[in-house]
């Protein structure tokens, strides 16, 4: 960051709810994430209400008026959920009637009956990437596994020469990928565009899942040669309908939000021109909002209809979808309150001066807090969030590219070494019947293996843009 860009800064500087200095400031950071950390970890306390208590105790340790504190975390909340909340809903809603249509099953199927032998590793990251965009994480798993365990069993495949690919796809989309909450968060905070961000994010995200998935897995299948588990195999979620949507129907719905998204990246770049009127047009379909709830609204028929779902069905399966992501939202919201409240007590000047002294560039020392905080936590998305808020002032005076790869940067951050404090960690060894030692060094290592390769990449894209 020039010393143009850090004048401006200052000058627009929020007036800080302490007169702290950078010391006191710093320990009352390490010791707010340690009181999140140790409520997460250690009395296994909701990730909401351990974002809530460590941001007050952050603002206390500060220095801070605890009214002041508490208006920055409930501005920041409110700011966060207004910004984000409907983004999550919607693809939360896309997500359901892509599993209960069985339109991520004719995806699977398809695929699958094109690829065989070799070509099979690749067909299972396309699979997990594709259905990966409108889904979170657990859920994608809980899809995939099944086809994941009958491959490898009928196939005679080496389990983890097919379950690699399919975790890659998954965890890449998860942290680098928008409509996911995480990186939805980091754009959020650091005020980046959404389009740019995304597509920045998908030519990061190929060559990463690429190393990631089909590559590494040949590795992962020596290390770990075990047999698909046979009591893991549950039934598809499809199994039980009478029809199912198209292949190109259900792809197109997919991606129609991330076509139109980048669409208007791409119009705002080419023409540049706020007055004119294809930009106007693309600025509105283009914007998360519509693009998502375009995809929604096509969903209900590409998806829903076509798999012979009455309105009363479709009502009820919109419904459902919308009570898991109540923890989401919350836990998204306060991470957005400790964003602000970290911002308020002056820790983003802090981490001007600290990134200015050291000479650490901006995107490695986004990408090193969040390591931090996940190794810390085991949350993807509360390293995403917390890095967020610690690294928003760095965005101040950034260009579009410069900001989007800073969204990015965090992002990979935080899928660094999921270990025994993540729940996803568990969720693995339980469904591939690994033992501790043999998901470290599988889906341990390809986490890893994604984040620091996520980095390079995004490094390397800095030097060209």
């Amino acid at each position: 960051m020039t010393s143009l860009s850090v004048e401006v800064l200052a000058a627009d500087a929020v007036e800080p709810i302490t007169s702290a200095g950078n010391a006191q400031l710093g320990m009352a950071v390490l010791a707010g994430i340690a009181v999140i950390v140790l409520l997460i970890t250690t009395f296994k306390l909701h990730a909401f209400l351990a974002l809530t208590i460590g941001s007050l105790a952050l603002g206390a340790f500060a220095g801070a008026p605890l009214a002041a504190t508490v208006d920055s975390f409930t501005a920041g909340l409110g700011k966060t959920v207004a910004g984000v909340g409907v983004l999550i809903a919607l693809g939360a809603i896309l997500g359901k009637l892509l599993a209960d249509s069985g339109g991520a099953d004719q995806i699977v199927d398809t695929i699958l009956a094109r690829a065989s032998g070799r070509a099979m590793p690749w067909a299972m990251v396309l699979i997990a990437s594709v259905i990966g965009l409108p889904l979170f994480f657990e859920v994608g798993i809980v899809l995939l596994i099944p086809v994941v365990l009958l491959v490898a069993k009928r196939g005679d495949y080496s389990l983890m020469r097919i379950g690699i690919p399919a975790l890659a796809g998954l965890s890449v989309m998860h942290g680098l990928i928008p409509p996911h909450p995480g990186p939805l968060v980091a754009i959020d905070a650091l005020g980046a565009d959404l389009g740019v961000t995304l597509a920045l994010g998908v030519l990061v995200a190929i060559p990463t899942v690429i190393i990631a998935g089909p590559l590494f897995s040949r590795y992962a299948a020596r290390w770990v040669d075990i047999p698909a588990p046979e009591n893991m195999i549950p039934a598809r979620p499809s199994e039980d309908l009478e029809k199912r949507p198209g292949f190109g129907p259900t792809v197109a719905t997919v991606l129609l939000p991330v076509v139109l998204m980048l669409v208007k990246a791409l119009v705002d770049i080419v023409v540049d021109n706020p007055d004119n009127a294809v930009q106007k047009v693309t600025d509105v379909i283009g914007s998360p909002l519509i693009a998502l709830l375009a995809a929604v609204l096509v969903g209900l028929f590409t998806l829903g209809r076509a798999a012979g779902f009455t309105k009363e069905r479709l009502s009820s399966t919109v419904e459902k979808s919308l009570a898991p992501i109540a923890g989401v939202l919350m836990i998204v919201g306060a991470g957005g309150g400790l964003k602000q409240t970290l911002i308020d007590v002056g820790v983003g000047q802090m981490i001007l001066d600290f990134s200015e002294n050291w000479s650490i560039p901006a995107l490695l020392l986004a990408w090193l807090i969040a390591v931090a905080i996940r190794l810390a936590t085991g949350s993807a998305t509360v390293a995403t969030i917390s890095a967020a808020g610690l690294v928003a002032p760095l965005a101040e005076g950034m260009g579009t590219s410069e900001t989007a790869l800073l969204v990015l940067a965090i992002g990979a951050g935080s899928l660094f070494f999921s270990h025994v404090n993540d729940a996803g960690f568990w969720l693995v060894k339980e469904y591939f019947g690994m033992n501790v030692g043999q998901t470290i060094k599988t889906w341990s290592v390809m986490e890893t293996i994604i984040s620091v390769v996520g980095i390079v990449f995004v490094l390397l894209l800095s030097l060209a843009l």
